[in-house]
């Protein structure tokens, strides 16, 4: 551990000694080209050169940390805008880099002035599988006042220019899809047709029919199959419902690109992505099932919950406070339960009850016993469905928990880049070599994601703490921003409520630091909070993208006071639990 510290305090430091010195260079993160064409006004020239250096952009004196970084606000013209850029050593050396932004405004939009369809938009936008009664949504941009129709048969509607910010020829109208079609990787046309002449356009997207001979049974395969709210994404990914485990039959009525819909119930729709499931042989049915018995029973550390069914069917969990309580929807399932067992080796239990909230969703009520919420998972046995709670420790002192520490990043991966060219990755991995020293003077045992520099997956990071079975989890990060100026400051995540008094102990201790608020954020979409076994918190230490934020970073005695923080946090969320 100690060789391991020394290495990386070693690079870094050695990162450090290579900006100081009075040799000047200019060397630049941002922008990467020489030349560099743009749409936005605003630009930003970003990097490092010696810490002893004078900077000067188009005449004006840049501020160089500490660290040899800077930061310049770059407010640009239409056209060619040139920037000198020269570093100075106090002997007087000096060298020159000039940079090209080429600044092309925006166009503001026009009308379409001769009868053509200039654009085609549908919703759920990308290559669609439907069946008779889907709609999909169509809004086309063409010359205004004409006849706008989709499939020959369905008119699209002109908008009034009140509603489009005064741009006329928006037309807009729904295709439903009929027990008649019958069309395969259809590219759906539209026509314009004015004073007798038409003008027609395909859409860029292929839309089929449900074959009635194809399968419509999906299977979940794997320990990462999930199911997501809707279509959306950002960066994380689709919004999940949460994960669920392997061979779930799912009933298929569509697919949306890469994602399959599925029917949980009659009410309830969900997507789930196509490499997570395998196609079941036609004639396969969907689960559906009565309940049978349901029992309620302990051992040293866990409470289980068993509900008999007849065949495997998908679920969601939810966590809820004030009662603490899980709450588990089986969706498929109908009630056939006369009483529920509970025995007296239930430690964390208090009690179980169910509900048919709708005709094929019954519901299972778990009251806890504890206000705070130390994880659960899902799982089948057979067809039997297993609901496994996680026992508050009997002893919350840290010498007797098991403490996961996520290194971010790391191999390949390398995370946000700094004004300096420092890769969160190294950094990240910097603090929580600290914090897991930190950890064990205090007795705790610690589990590492990574304790050297390599690549580990995401996913292989879930499935790696689900068998290891921490106690709680903390995942070290820092976060990074386009605007190295305006933005920065510290942040914590989480995903579940019942993990929420976590990060905000760590959050509160963090902001010690004097760093500005970026919040405590909740229902974090990330893969490292998305577990349901174990309290996680995802630590945004500070913008690593903002050269003042990147300077305290960058320094071994700050990163172990970011460490300390991160364990003192630790511990008040111990201390407070009820």
């Amino acid at each position: 551990m100690k060789f391991l510290y020394g290495i990386i305090t070693l690079l870094l430091t050695s990162f450090v000694h290579a900006q100081t010195g009075n040799t000047p260079f200019i060397k630049l993160v941002d922008p990467l080209k020489e030349r560099t064409a743009v749409s936005s006004a605003r630009q930003y020239i970003v990097g490092s050169t010696c810490t002893s250096c004078n900077l000067i952009i188009n005449a004006k004196l840049v501020k160089v940390y500490p660290t040899g970084a800077f930061a310049y606000e770059a407010n640009l013209v239409e056209g060619e805008n040139i920037f000198d850029i020269i570093s100075t050593s106090p002997d007087n050396k000096s060298v020159t880099k000039k940079i090209y932004f080429t600044y092309t405004a925006p166009k503001p939009a026009e009308p379409v002035k001769q009868l053509t369809i200039e654009r085609i938009q549908t919703f759920p936008e990308g290559d669609l599988v439907l069946q008779a009664g889907d709609k999909i949504q169509f809004k086309v941009k063409a010359f205004p006042g004409a006849d706008v129709v989709v499939n020959n048969n369905t008119k699209l509607y002109e908008l009034p220019v009140a509603q489009t910010n005064g741009m006329p020829g928006t037309y807009q109208g729904e295709y439903e899809i009929k027990g008649s079609d019958s069309f395969v990787l259809y590219k759906m046309p539209v026509s314009i047709t004015d004073s007798g002449r038409t003008v027609r356009k395909e859409t860029a997207n292929k839309f089929s029919i449900m074959s009635p001979l194809g399968s419509d049974v999906a299977i979940t395969k794997g320990r990462l199959a999930h199911l997501e709210y809707g279509l959306g994404e950002d960066r994380l990914g689709g919004a999940k419902i949460g994960y669920i485990d392997s061979l779930i039959p799912l009933k298929i009525t569509g697919k949306f690109g890469e994602h399959y819909r599925v029917r949980l119930a009659s009410s309830r729709t969900a997507y789930i992505p196509e490499d997570v499931v395998t196609l079941a042989p036609k004639g396969t049915f969907a689960g559906s099932s009565l309940t049978n018995r349901i029992n309620a029973y302990g051992d040293s550390v866990y409470d289980y919950v068993q509900v008999g069914l007849t065949a495997r069917l998908p679920y969601q969990s939810m966590q809820l406070l004030d009662p603490s309580r899980i709450v588990v929807d089986i969706f498929g399932a109908t009630n056939n339960t006369n009483w529920i067992n509970q025995l007296e080796s239930l430690k964390e239990i208090t009690g179980v009850d169910y509900e048919q909230v709708a005709d094929d969703i019954f519901r299972i009520r778990i009251q806890l016993k504890h206000k705070q919420h130390w994880g659960h998972s899902i799982y089948y046995k057979g067809s039997m469905l297993v609901i496994r709670i996680k026992q508050q420790p009997k002893d919350l002192s840290l010498k007797n928990l098991v403490i996961g520490v996520d290194a971010g990043h790391g191999g390949s991966n390398t995370g946000a880049g700094s004004p300096t060219g420092v890769a969160e990755k190294t950094l990240t991995l910097a603090v929580s070599l600290k914090l897991q020293q930190l950890l064990e003077a205090k007795g705790a045992k610690v589990i590492m994601t990574r304790s050297t520099e390599k690549f580990f997956d995401n996913k292989e990071r879930i499935l790696f703490y689900r068998d290891s079975t921490p106690d709680l989890l903390v995942s070290i990060h820092l976060n990074s921003s386009a605007d190295p100026i305006h933005v920065g400051g510290t942040a914590t995540f989480y995903r579940y409520a019942g993990f929420r008094p976590l990060s905000n102990a760590i959050y509160r201790r963090m902001l010690e630091l004097g760093l500005n608020e970026y919040g405590n954020n909740g229902s974090f979409n990330f893969m490292l909070n998305s577990p349901t076994e174990y309290p996680n918190a995802l630590v945004e230490m500070l913008f690593l993208s903002n050269p003042e934020e990147e300077m305290k970073i960058l320094d071994p005695v700050f990163q172990q006071q970011a460490a300390e923080k991160i364990l003192l946090g630790m511990e008040d969320f111990l201390r407070n639990v009820e």
